[in-house]
């Protein structure tokens, strides 16, 4: 796997992480046509799972890393599925879910975690919309889940 964006990702030093096996009985991804499904990614660091209730267990930056961990996390599945993440014409839609505490409200700036290594990944083509709400509750007490669509080559 060596093109323009894998590239960039050594620019930017970054290392994708193993691709992550789905928990359940379902698919990491769906490609219909030129479009690819990503199904919920939860933060998968270097340093393990991150889990907790953003607001009370862990910091709002905590927070944002385990966006970034999960985008990452996505990322890895989608170059598995296509062979290279050149073939990412463009990002366009997040779906992002933050396990957060009563009263914490700044879920858009936990998700941004994830869209600002999207944007410096992809340039424009990773500016997407988005979804980031607060959940009472996540799978495992992970910090995030994201989802993600993008048109592919």
């Amino acid at each position: 796997m060596s093109g323009r964006i894998e590239a960039r990702l050594g620019a930017l030093g970054i290392e994708l992480p193993p691709v992550s096996a789905p928990v359940a009985n379902y698919l990491g991804c769906r490609r219909l046509g030129d479009v690819l499904y990503v199904g919920g990614h939860g933060p998968v660091g270097a340093d393990g799972v991150i889990r907790g209730k953003v607001g009370r267990d862990i910091t709002l930056e905590r927070g944002r890393a385990a966006a970034r961990a999960a985008a990452l996390s996505m990322l890895a599945t989608v170059a598995a599925e296509l062979g290279s993440l050149d073939r990412v014409r463009q990002i366009v839609k997040v779906f992002g879910m933050v396990n957060c505490a009563p009263g914490f409200t700044r879920t858009p700036e936990v998700i941004d975690g994830c869209s600002d290594v999207l944007v410096a990944i992809f340039g424009d083509a990773g500016r997407h919309t988005r979804s980031a709400v607060g959940m009472a509750e996540l799978p495992f007490d992970i910090a995030v889940e994201i989802e993600m669509i993008a048109e592919v080559a």
